[in-house]
């Protein structure tokens, strides 16, 4: 049976006499219709829609409540008449008119309110109310609602009517909801390349990280974003970066990965939304920000080929669920900061090693004059010592003369043996040489100086040759003779270009490797010069690079030596010889 009260339950004087639907209705739905062309906003669109309803049915008081996803309950969204304090009333589907008209998705009219119980009393001259669903297919989103001070004063007609527009209203609500969503993407969309092209061009990991915690906050317009580093190895989690206006304290120190606030993300390697970090339950975790205000928080970790960097927290004021939209654009900007984090993390191993080779170089350098000042000092020396032996001195045992013959003659053999021993250390030992594949020493080049060369926009091409062009040396050695290559062709080509790596002509007992740059070339008044030590074309250059490579090639007993060089690049080509068998 109907629940509903029936207008033979009234006095007909209570009841208004019926008006012509029409003359109301087309004047009301032609507004309702250009407000779907002129509005932008769906909050002003509704208080327009919720003026319009009031002064089509003479209506003293009025609202628009929505269902709210996450609570699931009415909430209103704009009222006209009703007390202070009627938007912050949320009702249970069910409860009071309005309530019951969502539960059901039918219309209800109540022509006397005092003999209704269902009714709920917020405004106490209220007398006769009727209210409409706004049906969504299937599915009830809210519900308009009006009041009159006079019993009787809605009719069936006005029911009918109020249905009707309702209806239209809600086409229009639903299109400038869509269309806020477009909007929002389109604004999303935008803030993800930008953010994406910021990322990826920082180097320095604290300033990539403010960058992502705060980009991640605007775009979700969170109350908070907090990222968590997490280091695998120590089964640690930190705070890395912390964006929000009020500047809540970040707690300190590292937290067990299994004791932190951000263990669920880490350990099922998903999204992780609570819906309140301020319940109980969450009064042990040391690693919350320290800020009373925030409720809602959803975890998403920073994947990077299956391993987790970190975690990113996006943090709301108020008890909320996020939406799939939400969900997708936070793992996306995850993701952008995971790779972003990965290259800053491989920069940094790429500059370690450029500064470990210019000292390996220093290092090499030295070593080598000392050899040279050695090699120069014994041949002296070898004269000094013949010559002191063919003088046949020999003094009375009582001479003081004999003394210093003796003397003279240990300090010969103290320098003699000195001299040995620097020439000795300044040889590589045969100890720290093996047979490798060259193309193995090549490959393990590469992966150090790849990101260095995708910086400097610098395209590689390198195909490795099918050959295993085994050769007996210092990989250590030769990886500083080829990255101290690679590292002159880019500073050759400031403005990014193409390095080519090849292997030349071979015979069955050398193997050759071709590297070639597409930079201007090397000056014609130098080209004789390069391989002299402390001899430079850059006003920065130590003049070391080339010398110390030509020194270990010909150790290794190859060389190294200028193919060509122009305006269109240049080509040095390493000569290695083969280990047969």
């Amino acid at each position: 049976m109907d629940p509903s009260p029936q207008l033979s339950d009234y006095p007909v004087s209570a009841i208004r006499p019926p008006q012509s639907e029409d003359s109301r209705a087309l004047p009301a739905l032609y507004r309702l219709t250009s407000l779907a062309g002129r509005a932008d906003d769906p909050s002003a669109a509704l208080k327009e829609i919720l003026d319009e309803f009031v002064a089509t049915f003479g209506a003293d008081a009025g609202s628009i409540a929505l269902v709210n996803p996450g609570t699931g309950r009415l909430e209103v969204e704009v009222q006209f008449g009703l007390p202070s304090g009627a938007e912050d009333f949320g009702l249970k589907l069910g409860h009071g008119v309005t309530g019951w008209c969502v539960l059901n998705a039918r219309a209800l009219l109540v022509p006397d309110v005092s003999i209704e119980a269902r009714y709920i009393a917020v405004r106490p001259a209220a007398r006769c109310e009727m209210a409409a669903p706004m049906r969504d297919g299937e599915q009830v989103i809210g519900v308009i609602d009006l009041e009159a001070d006079r019993t009787g004063h809605f009719t069936p007609a006005d029911l009918a009517l109020l249905e009707r527009l309702t209806q239209e209203a809600t086409l229009i609500v639903q299109q400038l909801w869509r269309m806020r969503a477009l909007q929002t993407k389109a604004r999303q969309l935008e803030t993800l390349l930008t953010t994406g092209q910021a990322l990826v061009a920082k180097l320095e990991s604290q300033e990539l990280l403010d960058t992502l915690t705060r980009d991640t906050r605007r775009m979700l317009q969170g109350s908070a974003c907090a990222l968590y580093l997490h280091d695998a190895a120590r089964g640690t989690v930190r705070f890395g970066a912390l964006d929000a206006p009020g500047a809540p304290v970040m707690p300190e120190g590292e937290q067990s990965e299994h004791a932190c606030f951000a263990a669920a993300a880490l350990h099922t390697k998903k999204q992780v939304e609570f819906a309140d970090v301020r319940s109980v339950d969450f009064h042990s975790i040391a690693d919350l920000p320290e800020d009373p205000t925030l409720h809602a928080a959803l975890l998403t970790p920073l994947l990077f080929e299956q391993e987790i960097l970190g975690v990113l927290a996006v943090f709301t004021d108020r008890p909320h669920r996020f939406d799939n939209d939400e969900k997708r654009v936070c793992a996306t900007l995850a993701s952008l900061g995971a790779v972003a984090l990965q290259n800053a993390r491989l920069y940094t191993r790429v500059f370690q090693s450029e500064e470990t080779l210019r000292k390996q170089e220093q290092l090499t350098t030295l070593g080598l004059l000392a050899a040279e000042i050695a090699h120069e000092i014994r041949n002296p020396l070898t004269v000094l010592k013949l010559l002191h032996g063919g003088l046949g001195l020999d003094f009375a045992v009582n001479d003081p003369r004999r003394t210093d013959v003796r003397v003279i003659g240990e300090k010969l053999d103290q320098l003699e043996s000195i001299v040995t021993r620097v020439l000795n250390f300044a040889k590589a030992p045969s100890s720290l040489h093996s047979r490798w594949a060259l193309s193995d020493i090549i490959a393990d080049t590469l992966v150090l100086v790849r990101p260095k060369l995708a910086q400097a926009k610098v395209h590689l091409l390198y195909e490795p040759s099918d050959a295993a062009f085994v050769v007996e040396a210092n990989k250590g050695q030769l990886q500083q003779v080829l990255l101290n290559l690679l590292l002159n062709a880019t500073q050759a080509m400031p403005d990014g270009g193409a390095i080519a790596l090849s292997f030349g002509p071979e015979t069955e007992d050398f193997v050759t490797l071709d590297l070639a740059d597409t930079g201007t070339g090397i000056p014609e008044a130098v080209r004789d010069r390069i391989f002299d030590s402390f001899f430079s074309g850059r006003p920065d250059g130590t003049g070391l690079g080339l010398a110390i490579a030509k020194r270990i090639l010909q150790a290794h007993h190859g060389d190294i030596g200028l193919v060509s060089t122009g305006p269109g690049g240049t080509t040095m080509r390493i000569t290695l010889p083969l280990v047969k068998g």
